[in-house]
């Protein structure tokens, strides 16, 4: 293994976004080199987020499903935990995955490198590797290098008792008592699992809502479970200073409305976003600019302020979603290449793996009232759902947002199981430029929670009989 090396276009970072640019370049005839600092491919989202939290929420969503049953008449023991062979049954299911990007890396004949890769100039890269640096010439560069957990200012962050999502997902032990701080998606997410697996949840949340920007009809459902499965959800509210007790307790100082409180948790769980990992790249080396949140400057073919050096995911803004990554990577890769290519979905869907689920695509409410968005709205509610009664989902909803003047769909919004898999069509009609009619004429499957987004536009139509909706 030579230590200069000459590629075509050099990728820093293996996550979805990462790999996808990098197998595109490929597949288009590019000699490829992917650089990330973790020995397995696959991210964040593959080791430390998307899947092992899926794997994780899947056992609480049976258990809390099993539990239910006793309603319909099954009832089963208490479950018994082992949290070791949890742990490893969510490991083999990443070291599956992993395998198989690297199967693919190889079949395509990209090469990986492990280390950590700093800018020389806007086209040489210094890789920091165990056996040396390595310096990269490229033609292109594609940055993606993702993003981590950010910490309250303040907090002492390397205290064992302190966990990050990474952590958390490492499942360690179960503490008695768990502090979550944010309610986002990440923190409900894994507060729910903690909860199931029998810790006493608490969540304080600084903004009077939780997940914040989603609409709260849609939010509603889940927060009235989560009401019973957590011992407090604090609103409006922020944590002040966080204390190590002697015997690895965690005292927390919270402040609300009602003044200040102080309580004792055995760990805390900071879930307060992400930020870009840019500070590892020596930029400054290079012509890239960032904007004033510290996230680099992209145009729609994902082009950075130097032509050859592409950036995507994170590392660009918001939404931080893995599917959107691995879209502008595919992007990137087919300018990179020379091909026509730009970003240009129209929307991206967005997803809480809870139980239920919330899922949300295109225009929302909130969005529509703060930048006088003139909408109409069509919903269903799932308790006149066959399907959604026969398992125990009446609580869900699919709402879907029409523009007033072409009655094309601007917006949808679910809450209910599988409301991830389901929202989907919502994101292709909106793709598509489908109105009600195309909806609500559309023929779907019966009985199904899907059904719901035919219903939804019927609703709207003033064509539906499954409601009785009073004419206008």
């Amino acid at each position: 293994m030579s230590k200069n090396k000459q590629v075509e276009v050099a990728v820093i970072g293996a996550g979805p976004g990462g790999y996808a640019a990098a197998f595109r370049a490929a597949d288009l005839g590019k000699k490829v080199v992917l650089i990330d600092r973790d020995p397995n491919l696959g991210g964040v989202c593959l080791n430390r987020g998307c899947i092992p939290s899926k794997a994780l929420l899947h056992i609480s969503k049976v258990m809390d499903e099993a539990k239910a049953l006793s309603k319909m008449g099954v009832t089963y023991n208490e479950p018994k935990i082992d949290l070791k062979a949890i742990r490893e049954h969510k490991n083999r299911i990443v070291n599956q995955l992993n395998g198989g990007i690297a199967k693919m890396a190889k079949a395509r004949s990209v090469e990986t490198i492990e280390g950590v890769a700093k800018f020389k100039s806007n086209n040489e890269l210094m890789v920091e590797t165990k056996e040396g640096s390595r310096l990269i010439t490229f033609e292109n560069c594609i940055i993606a290098s993702g993003s981590t957990s950010a910490m309250i200012p303040g907090v002492l962050s390397d205290h064992p008792s302190i966990l990050t999502s990474k952590t958390a997902l490492d499942l360690v032990d179960l503490p008695e008592r768990l502090l979550v701080v944010g309610g986002g998606v990440i923190g409900l997410e894994l507060g729910q699992v903690y909860a199931t697996l029998g810790s006493s949840v608490s969540v304080v949340e600084f903004l009077p809502n939780l997940v914040p920007g989603a609409d709260q009809d849609i939010i509603r459902p889940l927060q009235r479970k989560l009401k019973k499965q957590f011992k407090s959800i604090i609103l409006s509210s922020k944590v002040l200073n966080i204390e190590a007790k002697k015997d690895s307790s965690l005292e927390v100082t919270i402040e609300g409305k009602v003044g200040r409180s102080k309580e004792v948790y055995d760990k805390v769980l900071i879930a307060v976003g992400r930020k870009p990992n840019t500070e590892l790249l020596k930029l400054e080396n290079t012509g890239i600019s960032l904007d004033e949140l510290g996230f680099i400057d992209v145009d729609v073919y994902q082009r950075t302020a130097v032509k050859n050096i592409f950036a995507i995911g994170d590392i660009v803004g918001n939404p931080m979603l893995a599917h959107k990554a691995t879209h502008e990577g595919k992007v990137a890769a087919e300018v990179a290449s020379g091909r026509p290519s730009a970003m240009d979905a129209r929307v991206i869907p967005s997803v809480i793996y809870t139980d239920p689920e919330v899922a949300w695509v295109g225009l929302t409410e909130v969005e529509a009232k703060k930048n006088e968005i003139m909408y109409e709205k069509g919903e269903f509610p799932w308790a006149a759902s066959g399907r959604a009664i026969a398992v125990g989902a009446n609580q869900g909803k699919t709402k879907i947002l029409f523009d007033p003047e072409t009655k094309k769909v601007l917006g949808v919004g679910i809450v209910g199981p599988s409301a991830g898999d389901i929202i989907s069509e919502g994101a292709l009609a909106i793709e598509m430029g489908a109105d009600a009619v195309d909806v609500g004429l559309t023929v779907h499957p019966h009985p199904t929670l899907g059904e719901t987004i035919g219903m939804a536009a019927e609703a709207f139509e003033g064509t539906i009989t499954d409601l009785y909706v009073p004419k206008k």
